[in-house]
């Protein structure tokens, strides 16, 4: 039966068990809108192209399947560019849908006209414009392959405005059930046990990759044969159990101040499992240990070949199904190495942690440690945080301990600031039974505030809280180490209680510590979205940044 390739693409995306697509309407892709409205995929109306990205971004990093957003031509695909280069960056597979002018304007000057594919190459794995309504099934079905398939990312999908209109009788191409990976040879095996087995102070450094679910039960049986010194970055807290914590020694990132960074200085083997090197570049934490001058072993083990640095030079790669090869590695591994040598840097990690009998936290302005005590209490396994950027991201990446892999989503590739409030709302949306909490500085919670309307419109129950200081924080801090004096970072104040009153949301301000209980109670049984503003104590910011080197930071 003739239908438009609008109707067409949007039964392609039912087939793919699209569930939701974030976006915002216009001329140019009005028809796919008015074929949504027949469909049972919902549309969640943003108020930025940008946020619907990261939307789309955050339910392909929780889920393992593509995200989708749609947009209009011209500024509406412009405006997708940041949250499609954090996507593709930090591994989340997400297909974005843009509108175009007519063919026939293609290539000479037209309203709202822009050269799509030229202007997403470089923040996808793929951007496709679709000339021929036959064609739409096939573009989409390998769409969604790529982004799926390792490295996970955005692939973009082009549509000019006559062809959406186009009918044809193409039918509808499922993409099937696919195996990425496979396994390591034998031979690769036995060669990466060698190494591992002759090191006298190996250690894993666990990476993003690591997070994913069936590598996160391989990871936790690898440790429960084998308890090696363990850390991990950011993007991958919650690998390590309740029950393997006396083998983790923190996460590192950005600066190396941490007790983490020492175990790397220490290591003449690092056994980097889904490790992306833009999570914490090599250039920072393993500048004296290349392979050049023999002093540090590397085992790469992920689902696709590491990028070469002059710093991260890999002596065997174990590549393909990282929770397949990992199990096959355990039975080839001999008795571990005891851990007593690492007393020091355990005891360092543990007293880098808050402790609640410490009265580090004054009236008025809460303690990042304070609060992370006091949330700690609020947060299950049934529990979801999101991370905007800034300091309070270094506070809670560092220091907020988490065991369920997900449980925080944090921007490690490429810091992008705003993502803390749309991530959220995606959290809820994909998981509506899941308590969710998300958490930006005042800098980064005007880049992607608007979707507040959306979160209330949505009637979604999130808490989301503004840790204020009247400042770009992170970029303060680091200002103010190399050059002893600030420049464009400080800012004016709003205020976030009426912020969200007059968006139709419940505000709080949390500016006394002794009643972080009784804000929280009132937040958790008000319905629909909470912002709670809070003063924060930044003095002991400065630690954060100690040790930093000149390529690190936002």
């Amino acid at each position: 039966m003739s239908q438009t390739a609008a109707e067409l693409l949007v039964k392609c995306l039912e087939a793919h068990n699209v569930k939701f697509i974030f976006g915002i309407p216009g001329a140019k892709v009005d028809t796919i809108f008015n074929a949504l409205v027949d469909s049972s995929i919902r549309l969640i109306l943003c108020r930025h192209e940008q946020n619907a990205a990261f939307m789309a971004a955050a339910h392909g990093r929780l889920t393992g399947e593509p995200g989708v957003v749609l947009v209009t031509s011209g500024p509406g695909v412009g405006n997708l560019c940041t949250g499609l280069l954090t996507a593709t960056t930090e591994g989340d597979p997400v297909i974005a849908i843009g509108g175009n002018v007519a063919r026939s304007m293609l290539h000479k000057a037209s309203h709202q006209s822009a050269q799509n594919i030229k202007m997403m190459e470089g923040v996808t794995k793929i951007s496709e414009e679709v000339y021929a309504a036959d064609n739409v099934p096939e573009v989409v079905a390998n769409a969604f392959r790529v982004a799926k398939a390792p490295k996970s990312g955005a692939c973009f999908i082009s549509f000019p405005q006559d062809v959406l209109q186009e009918q044809t009788d193409a039918k509808v191409i499922h993409a099937g059930k696919m195996h990425y990976t496979g396994l390591a040879s034998k031979q690769v095996m036995q060669l990466a046990a060698a190494e591992i087995n002759a090191a006298k102070n190996p250690i894993i450094l666990l990476g993003q990759n690591a997070s994913k679910v069936e590598n996160t039960r391989a990871i936790r049986a690898l440790l429960q044969a084998h308890p090696f010194p363990t850390i991990s970055t950011y993007q991958a807290a919650g690998v390590i159990s309740r029950s393997l914590m006396s083998y983790f020694y923190g996460r590192v990132g950005l600066f190396k101040n941490q007790p983490g960074d020492r175990l790397l200085d220490q290591a003449d083997l690092i056994i980097a499992i889904g490790f992306n090197p833009v999570e914490y570049d090599p250039e920072i934490w393993n500048s004296n240990g290349s392979k050049t001058n023999g002093q540090r072993k590397i085992i790469h083990i992920d689902d696709t070949m590491s990028d070469i640095h002059q710093t991260y030079q890999t002596n065997v790669e174990i590549l393909g199904s990282i929770s397949g090869n990992v199990k096959n590695l355990i039975p080839l591994l001999k008795e571990s190495l005891p851990l007593k040598k690492y007393d020091s840097i355990k005891e360092d990690f543990k007293k880098s942690l808050y402790n609640p009998k410490e009265n580090i936290a004054c009236k008025k302005q809460i303690h990042p440690l304070k609060f992370i005590h006091e949330l700690h209490k609020y947060v299950n396994d049934c529990t979801v945080i999101a991370c905007d950027i800034g300091t309070n991201y270094m506070w809670m990446a560092r220091y907020f301990l988490s065991h369920i892999p997900h449980q925080m989503l944090f921007s490690n590739g490429q810091q992008t600031l705003g993502v803390g409030l749309p991530w959220g709302m995606a959290v809820k949306l994909t998981y509506p039974d899941k308590r969710v909490f998300s958490i930006s500085g005042d800098g980064g919670f005007l880049f992607s505030a608007m979707e507040l309307e959306t979160a209330v419109r949505e009637k979604l129950d999130i808490i989301h809280f503004v840790w204020v200081d009247g400042s770009y924080n992170m970029v303060k801090e680091q200002e103010l180490m190399k050059y002893h004096r600030e420049s464009g970072v400080e800012f004016g104040y709003v205020d976030i209680v009426k912020f969200a009153e007059s968006f139709g949301a419940t505000g709080f301000r949390l500016d006394d510590s002794d009643k972080f209980d009784e804000i929280m109670s009132q937040a958790l049984a008000t319905r629909g979205p909470v912002l709670i503003e809070m003063p924060v104590d930044y003095s002991d910011n400065p630690a954060l940044f100690a040790a930093t080197d000149p390529h690190a930071g936002h």
